[in-house]
């Protein structure tokens, strides 16, 4: 089974956020820390889709006045990375929390003690995958059960690092032909496509990215080659990556996983997922 514990690159200098984090991610993930930029931007080069970065956004900058300006060319450059910035939210930042979120910063976190270190681990367990997310959580709310989301969550959190339908069973504390029973139960692919589905859709979100080439969209996701990568797209959306990207990738994943949905739910219909 591959490790659960996801890289958790830290560039920061405060002690306290350090301790935080080591607590609020320690089921889940291994902080390393990074000592700059350069480092940090080395690491994600080769760093998997699930990693996460938090940062000091002032990082390097003198007096600390300004926004880095390392922050917004790291973001451009790996425009799929998780990273959020922590820092002191108070009146004078509030133009620069506007500006983290134009540059696509995922999440800030709090260094006023707003931020526990629960609140911590849950910004941290939503921190990626925010479209998938969303699907879940609006467009298919309507027709999942409480058993049904428990493992398209949980399907969702292992695609990330290369789970397998044994994967799955094993974080829910199932065997496997209760996990198929509760797919079955729940009108849910088995538990193998489920696996397939979720990557797809993260896979489409990535691809959603012009900067994005098919051969990095199908590494970054844990596909062998891009012709792997290829190969999926056409059996679970009937499309190619091309067209999908022609077409808004994620909205036509979401929409054919939906499609299937519906379909083994006997044809009873719900939202489109452009609702969310």
């Amino acid at each position: 089974m591959p490790s659960r514990h996801r890289p958790l690159y830290l560039l920061h200098s405060d002690a306290v956020l350090h301790q935080q984090v080591q607590r609020a991610g320690a089921e889940h993930f291994r902080c390393i820390a990074v000592p700059g930029w350069e480092a940090l931007s080395a690491v994600l080069e080769t760093a998997p889709l699930s990693a996460v970065s938090i940062v000091d956004p002032y990082a390097e900058s003198p007096g600390r006045k300004e926004l880095s300006d390392r922050l917004r060319p790291l973001l451009e450059r790996f425009p799929a990375a998780t990273v959020l910035a922590a820092l002191e939210v108070e009146p004078s930042r509030f133009h620069d929390l506007r500006t983290l979120g134009e540059w696509g910063i995922t999440d800030v976190i709090a260094l006023d003690g707003r931020d526990s270190t629960a609140s911590i681990a849950r910004k941290l367990r939503t921190a990626e995958g925010r479209p998938t997310r969303s699907l879940l959580d609006h467009s298919l709310a309507a027709l999942l059960s409480a058993r049904g989301r428990a493992v398209l969550d949980a399907a969702l959190e292992l695609a990330a690092t290369g789970g397998t339908g044994r994967d799955l069973a094993d974080a829910l504390h199932l065997s496997e032909r209760a996990l198929l029973r509760w797919c079955e139960r729940a009108h849910l692919p088995p538990p193998r496509r489920v696996m397939a589905w979720m990557r797809i859709l993260r896979a489409a979100e990535l691809l959603d990215h012009p900067e994005m080439t098919v051969l990095r969209v199908a590494h970054t996701c844990g596909y062998a080659t891009d012709s792997s990568l290829r190969r999926a797209f056409q059996e679970l959306t009937g499309h190619t990556p091309s067209e999908m990207r022609s077409r808004g990738a994620f909205a036509v994943a979401a929409e054919a996983f939906v499609a299937e949905l519906v379909r083994l739910r006997g044809g009873r219909d719900v939202a489109s997922p452009n609702a969310a």
